[in-house]
C-alpha cells in the first residue's frame, strides 16, 4: 500500500485550460482571452492584479467542475467564469492537488501557494448565497516559476511536490 508522501507526489490526471480572463482595472470587467502572457514575479500581463514583488497570488485558477457545483448550489444553469474573477479555468483534474506543487501549463511553470478563498464580491457577482457557494470551491493561488504564454487548450501537468526550501519567502 502506498504511503501518503507517494500519493501526494502522484497526480496522474492531465488538465486542460478552458478559459482565460484578465481584469485590466480594479473591479473592472473581466476580459476573456484566448491566450495570455505570464511574467516572472508578476502574473498575467495587462491584469490589474499583476504586481511586481513577492505576492503569493500572482495567478488564480479555478476548476471548471467547481463552477458547475457553484451553479447548482445557487440554483442556476451555469456560472460565467468572469463572475468569479479568477484568471484561468481548468478542467479534468483536482486543482487542490496542486496547491503545494509545481505544475506546467503550456510553456509556463507555476507553483501553487494555497487555496483561493472567496471574497465578499462573490455575493455581489453571484447573488445571495454566492459567498457561501464559493467556499471550498474557489480554486488556488499561484506564483510564476517560469514565464511564457498560456493558451486555451493547453495541458496542465503536475511536475513535483514543493519542499520547504522551494516555498516562496
Amino acid at each position: 500500500m502506498p504511503v501518503l508522501k507517494e500519493l501526494l507526489e502522484s497526480v496522474p490526471q492531465i488538465g486542460k485550460v478552458e478559459w482565460i480572463g484578465i481584469s485590466p482595472q480594479r473591479r473592472g470587467e473581466i476580459e476573456p482571452r484566448t491566450e495570455a502572457v505570464v511574467e516572472m514575479n508578476v502574473g498575467l500581463s495587462d491584469d490589474h492584479h499583476a504586481r511586481s514583488g513577492k505576492s503569493e497570488r500572482q495567478l488564480t485558477l479555478i476548476q471548471k467542475e467547481h463552477l458547475d457545483t457553484v451553479a447548482t448550489l445557487l440554483g442556476r444553469d451555469a456560472v460565467d467564469p468572469a463572475e468569479v474573477r479568477r484568471n484561468i479555468v481548468v478542467s479534468g483534474m483536482n486543482l487542490l492537488s496542486l496547491k503545494c506543487a509545481r505544475f506546467q501549463i503550456g510553456e509556463v511553470v507555476l507553483q501553487g501557494t494555497g487555496p483561493c478563498a472567496p471574497c465578499s464580491l462573490m455575493e455581489e457577482n453571484l447573488g445571495p448565497g454566492g459567498y457561501s457557494a464559493m467556499r471550498g470551491h474557489g480554486g488556488i493561488t499561484t506564483i510564476v516559476v517560469e514565464p511564457g504564454t498560456i493558451r486555451i487548450g493547453d495541458e496542465v501537468k503536475f511536475l513535483e511536490l514543493v519542499t520547504v526550501e522551494q516555498k516562496p519567502v
